[in-house]
Parts: structure tokens; C-alpha cells; sequence
């Protein structure tokens, strides 16, 4: 009896070791397949490029150039898509009315001049231009002038009528650079102050109409994107009297676009 209860103890004993020793085993191979989750996690970590702190400042700066360069291309747009626009504009040129009495030659007088023009665009660039001005000045002809007619500046005038193509080379949202080329008919009215007295004999041209050719560089600085103020450096050249009249100036006043294309 003694020994059978010592065997139940001794088995009892075994199997309580048993289990202990599998719970110590089963601890054991968690905590080293957890340890090596963790240094696999720390190699994989370690292998992973480093951030580059310069990344998000580059990301930053480039939406905010995107940012600019959109509302640029806004701005350009909201001028220069206009489908129409007319100038009113002064205007001064350097001129030779006439080729002089007793052989003195050809004199340059001032001509200021009203200009009024339409432009219409085909696109944001290319436009074709309608123009018309009137040129007055008081050329210097002598005390007394011929047949002692008293008239000593009489005065002249001009009016011309032109079309052609305006180009813009240059749109930024403030201001733009074009090329404008003109061409057209002109007449002269120089006989109108001389007492009934021919023109000529004053070393003037006859009445007459003739050719008249414009090309200008006009630059515009836009005010808003419906007006602008513009100054435009122009050649002119006519042709009374079976002769070429080369000269030079300029023509200032205001812009207004209007309409869509």
C-alpha cells in the first residue's frame, strides 16, 4: 500500500516536472522568435534610405513656382485676349512740305497730328490695324511771301487713311512691344491759307493725294487689363511732288481692349 502511493507520487512528480520543463522550452523559443522579429525589424530599418531633409522645402518651392507661373499665365491672358482695341493718340513728326523756292531747298517743318485707330486680333499676337490722322503745322515761306501776298507761315495739312498688320513680339501682364506696318493713301492740302496764291510759288507741293506708309514700334504699359497708355516711335514716308518724303516721330495718347475672341 505504502509503495503504490509512492508511485502515484513519484508519477505525479514526473508529470509536473514534464510540464514545467515544455512551458520553460515553449518561453524560451517565443522570446527568441520575438527577439528576432525585432532585430529583423531594426536591420530592415536600417537598410531603409535616410530622409532627405531638403525633399519637402524643393516639394514646397515647386508648388509655389506652379503657383506663380499660372497666375502669370492668367494675367497674360486676361490682357491680351481681347478681341478688339482702339488708341486716340497725338502725334508729332519732323517733315519737308515742299521743295523750297529759289533753289534754298527743302525746309523741315513741326507737324503735330490727331491718330485714331482699330485693331483687331486673330489670336493674342497678330491683329490687322485701321488707321486714320490728320498732320497740321505753319511752315516759314519769307516776310511777305511771293507777289507780296502778306502770308508768311501759312498753314498746312495732311489727312491720311492706312491699314495693316500690328504684331506683338513682347506680352508680359504690365506692358508688351508690337511692330506695326501701314500703308495707305494721303492728301496734302497746302494751298488753303495762301491767299488764292498757288502753293508752289510759296515752295510748297501742290495739292494732291499720294502714297503714305507708316511702320512703328508702338510700346504699351497696361494700366488695367482694359486700358493702357503706349508711345509708339514711327518712320513716315509720303510722296508728294514726284518725290519721297522721308521723316521721323512719334505718336502718345491711350489703349482701351474690348470684347472676347
Amino acid at each position: 500500500m505504502f509503495s503504490f502511493r509512492r508511485s502515484i507520487l513519484f508519477c505525479a512528480l514526473t508529470v509536473f516536472a514534464a510540464h514545467l520543463a515544455l512551458a520553460q522550452s515553449t518561453d524560451s523559443s517565443s522570446s527568441s522568435s520575438s527577439s528576432s522579429s525585432q532585430a529583423q525589424q531594426a536591420q530592415d530599418q536600417a537598410q531603409q534610405p535616410a530622409p532627405n531633409p531638403n525633399q519637402g522645402a524643393q516639394t514646397v518651392q515647386a508648388r509655389i513656382r506652379a503657383r506663380r507661373e499660372a497666375r502669370r499665365a492668367q494675367a497674360i491672358h486676361d490682357v491680351y485676349s481681347r478681341l478688339y482695341e482702339l488708341h486716340s493718340s497725338m502725334g508729332y513728326l519732323r517733315w519737308s512740305p515742299g521743295p523750297g523756292v529759289n533753289g534754298h531747298g527743302q525746309q523741315r517743318v513741326t507737324l503735330y497730328a490727331w491718330d485714331t485707330g482699330l485693331t483687331r486680333y486673330y489670336g493674342e499676337k497678330l491683329g490687322i490695324t485701321l488707321n486714320g490722322r490728320g498732320y497740321y503745322g505753319t511752315p516759314y515761306v519769307g516776310i511777305g511771301g511771293p507777289l507780296n501776298s502778306g502770308v508768311t507761315n501759312p498753314a498746312i495739312s495732311v489727312y491720311s487713311f492706312m491699314a495693316g498688320p500690328t504684331y506683338r513680339f513682347i506680352r508680359e501682364p504690365r506692358y508688351s512691344v508690337s511692330g506695326r506696318v501701314m500703308a495707305g493713301i494721303a492728301h496734302g492740302n497746302f494751298s488753303g491759307d495762301t491767299n488764292r496764291v498757288p502753293s508752289q510759288q510759296f515752295g510748297l507741293y501742290p495739292d494732291s493725294n499720294t502714297f503714305i506708309i507708316s511702320a512703328s514700334a508702338p510700346l504699351d504699359y497696361h494700366l488695367t487689363p482694359e486700358m493702357s497708355l503706349r508711345l509708339a516711335p514711327e518712320y513716315v514716308a509720303t510722296g508728294f511732288g514726284s518725290s519721297v518724303q522721308n521723316s521721323f516721330g512719334f505718336t502718345g495718347g491711350f489703349v482701351f481692349r474690348f470684347g472676347k475672341q
